[in-house]
């Protein structure tokens, strides 16, 4: 298939292209960037307008829950990539909480055998780092590697001994992957379910204090510091934190850090009742945590925005917010929340295709955000100034537990295409 996207405005960070251009696609890979108009239309195979609209590398988001295998009612590799297509998102992560939990090559064949039958996006495991993780014992870290994965996490479960995490990142550093983690002292947050603050008072729940982040990140990142291997911090939500990797990145440690757009676009001020949509782990904090977060992502203290999407069904959702499980969807509304950053003229458009595209290929270390020559062809196509209302009941995910339903916001995905096809087209019902 040879394509053409004409008349869009291409924004590849990579090139530092920032332009009305026309990009050609031969054989799922990006052939030409020009500004040339003289084209022949039987030389194509199809033909995209894009006047309008913004034409950018695919989005790629590595921290993504897909709950398979071992939890199909909430999200399956199909249903998840279909959101993430939806969403412009054509590469994803996926993190080993699954059932069994992804610490050996067998769950990881599983996911990537079954990605290659059903995805429509690209599909990257990140297998744990201790068996069953349980911080007892490392997992088969370096088979999971050699058999697809591309980091390694024990995602809402740290890592409590030292020792093994110790032990987890010298092998990462070895194998040049990076250590994905969510940084938490449990023996603060332990029994936790909103932070620690004015929500948590009113309805008598028990919080979970900013320090149980921080005294997180600043262990893990003293290891890091130890062993030389590259630590990413995950979901960021307090000031203190942002300080803490602001002072890290200054001595050269090889830290990078990620924020949710939940994290940085509402606080525990906005949530309504007690909606156990409003319930992640970490949790939304304050409204001086927030604008934090915004200062970290526009001056790249943090470095990049994924969404931690974390699907479950309206029946675990419905059991009231102390007993309900953590996360929220994020796949779909992730563009259109982000936007919310160039709107406001806190970072450029060229900023946020960096962070949601370019610079999370680089920390997992995967050939894309790029629409240099030769790049393997993964685009979004999307209009910044579209207006569109969040609407769960539209969504692509199995499951539909999300804080955003009925947000009015601006940034509609026009068109998805992985390795040069379609996979996402808005006009298509």
């Amino acid at each position: 298939m040879r394509i053409l996207i004409k008349n869009g405005l291409v924004v590849d960070p990579s090139s530092k292209i920032n332009k009305r251009l026309n990009l050609i696609i031969n054989r799922g890979k990006v052939e030409q960037l020009t500004a040339n108009n003289s084209f022949k239309n039987n030389n194509f195979n199809e033909i995209i307008d894009a006047k309008n609209f913004i034409v950018a590398p695919g989005l790629v988001d590595i921290h993504v829950h897909l709950r398979d295998p071992g939890f199909k009612h909430k999200e399956t590799i199909e249903t998840g990539s279909k959101s993430a297509a939806a969403g412009g998102f054509t590469s994803i992560t996926c993190m080993p909480n699954t059932k069994p939990i992804n610490d050996n090559p067998k769950v990881t064949n599983y996911i990537l055998q079954k990605a290659k039958k059903v995805s429509l996006v690209n599909i990257f495991p990140i297998g744990a780092i201790t068996k069953s993780q349980k911080s007892t014992q490392l997992a088969s870290i370096l088979d999971n590697i050699r058999n697809g994965c591309i980091g390694i996490s024990d995602d809402g479960h740290p890592v409590t001994d030292s020792e093994l995490l110790f032990d987890a990142m010298e092998i990462a550093r070895k194998l040049s992957v990076p250590v994905i983690s969510h940084c938490e002292d449990l023996s603060l947050s332990q029994g936790g379910v909103a932070n620690e603050g004015k929500f948590s008072k009113k309805y008598s729940l028990k919080g979970i204090p900013n320090i149980s982040e921080e005294l997180g990140i600043l262990r893990d990142i003293g290891i890091a510091e130890i062993t030389n291997s590259h630590l990413h911090i995950c979901h960021v939500t307090t000031k203190k934190s942002v300080e803490i990797i602001r002072d890290a990145k200054s001595r050269g440690i090889k830290v990078t850090a990620e924020a949710t757009p939940h994290h940085f676009t509402i606080s525990e001020d906005d949530i309504k009742g007690c909606n156990s949509n409003y319930k992640m782990n970490p949790p939304l904090r304050t409204r001086e945590d927030v604008e934090s977060i915004i200062l970290g992502l526009k001056h790249n203290v943090i470095d990049i925005i994924a969404t931690d999407h974390a699907p479950h069904s309206e029946k675990e959702k419905s059991v009231g917010f102390k007993k309900s499980p953590f996360g929220i969807i994020g796949l779909e509304s992730s563009l259109p929340l982000s936007l919310n950053l160039v709107h406001e003229k806190i970072i450029s458009l060229s900023d946020l295709i960096y962070k949601m595209s370019t610079k999370p290929s680089e920390i997992i270390n995967i050939n894309r955000g790029s629409l240099k020559k030769g790049s393997i062809a993964d685009i979004v196509i999307f209009d910044m100034n579209a207006k569109i209302k969040i609407d769960k009941n539209k969504m692509f995910s199995k499951s539909k537990n999300t804080p955003f339903h009925g947000f009015d916001l601006k940034g509609k995905v026009i068109r998805t295409i992985l390795r040069g096809k379609t996979v996402f087209n808005a006009s298509v019902k």
